[in-house]
C-alpha cells in the first residue's frame, strides 16, 4: 500500500475536531520494526516493535506518529483503546490535511 493512497483514504479512518484530529489504529505489537503499513478496515494498521506490556507498545506508537507527524510527542495522545489493538488517537494542534502531508512529505513516510 503506498502512502498516496493512505492519505487519500485517511477520511475513512479519522475525525477532524476543533482541536485536532482522532484517529482509528489498528496496533501490531511486537512486530520486526515499526511502521505504517495501511489500512485495516476503517483504521490505519500500525506494527510497533514494542511488546504490548506496561504500556509499551502505547508509548512506542505515541512517539511514532509524533516523529512522523512532527509533533511535540505531548500532542499525541490514545484516548481509547488502551489495552487493545483496536485503539482512537487524537493528535492535538493538526489538521486532517496537515497530517497527509506530513505523511506524504515524511522523508521516511511510513517506516523507521
Amino acid at each position: 500500500m503506498t502512502i498516496f493512497r493512505i492519505y487519500m483514504d485517511l477520511g475513512r479512518c479519522a475525525i477532524e475536531r476543533t482541536e485536532g484530529v482522532e484517529i482509528r489504529i489498528h496496533l501490531q505489537p511486537r512486530a520486526s520494526k515499526t511502521e505504517i503499513v495501511g489500512l485495516y478496515g476503517e483504521a490505519v494498521k500500525i506494527r510497533i516493535s514494542a511488546p504490548p506490556v506496561d504500556g509499551r507498545a502505547n508509548a512506542e506508537l505515541c512517539r511514532f506518529l509524533a516523529r512522523q507527524l512532527g509533533v511535540p510527542q505531548q500532542y499525541v495522545q490514545v484516548i481509547s483503546g488502551v489495552n487493545s489493538r483496536q485503539k482512537r488517537v487524537f493528535i492535538r494542534g493538526r489538521t486532517l490535511t496537515e497530517i497527509g502531508a506530513s505523511l506524504t512529505h515524511s522523508t521516511s513516510p511510513i517506516n523507521m
